[in-house]
Formats: structure tokens, sequence, C-alpha cells
């Protein structure tokens, strides 16, 4: 199938398609006339890519499960890798919002500093 076919099937669109495969995650053949054609398992491999980042994870996350990416990967029980990742990310989005706390908390002191009857 066409890059075209394949974004509307999995709901993805071509430009993350080749994003996907310029990062190693995706491979394509190319036709005579140099559209990029995909074999039907890239379907499950376009859901299970999407699957990872949408639940959080970096496309460089992504590509230390390649081994996985073709097949089912919600029947799988999680693996000690993939816990090993999403705990290394969670504590990267718990710094980020504590130091955006941090910042709100700054602004809205000096707010109430530079204005505190208004």
């Amino acid at each position: 199938m066409r890059i075209g076919e394949l974004a509307a099937t999995t709901g993805t669109s071509p430009r993350a398609l080749r994003h996907y495969e310029q990062a190693g995650l995706l491979t394509s053949e190319r036709a005579a006339n140099g559209y990029r054609v995909y074999d039907a398992a890239a379907v499950t491999r376009v859901g299970n890519i999407r699957l990872l980042l949408d639940a959080g994870l970096t496309v460089d996350d992504v590509q230390l499960f390649l081994p996985c990416l073709d097949g089912d990967m919600l029947a799988q029980g999680p693996s000690d890798g993939f816990l090993r990742i999403v705990r290394e990310r969670l504590a990267v989005i718990d710094r980020r919002i504590a130091a955006q706390v941090a910042v709100r908390n700054r602004l809205a002191t000096a707010l109430d500093e530079a204005a505190p009857n208004k």
C-alpha cells in the first residue's frame, strides 16, 4: 500500500509516517515511480508505534521496542524494559511539572506583590 493508504488506515499523517521511517521505526520499498510502498504488516507496526507514543514515550524510546512492534503489544504483558522506560519517562514529566509549578508560584507571588488589591 502507498503512504496515503497507510496514513488513512492508521489515522496517522503521511508526514508522521515519513518521520517514523527516518527514525528507523518503519520501512518501505520504493516503487518504480519512487513512491513508498508498505506491506500489510505496517498497519500493525504503525498502530504499536502510536500506542507507545500516545502513552508518553519518545521516538527514541520506541526504538528500544523494535523487536515487539510487529505483534499484538496489548496482548503481551509489559516487559521489564517497558516498565523501566515508563518509570523514567514519568520521572521526567514529574520534574517538568514541579518546575512549572515553581514558575507559576513565583509569577503569582510577583503579581500579588505588584498589585495586592487588584
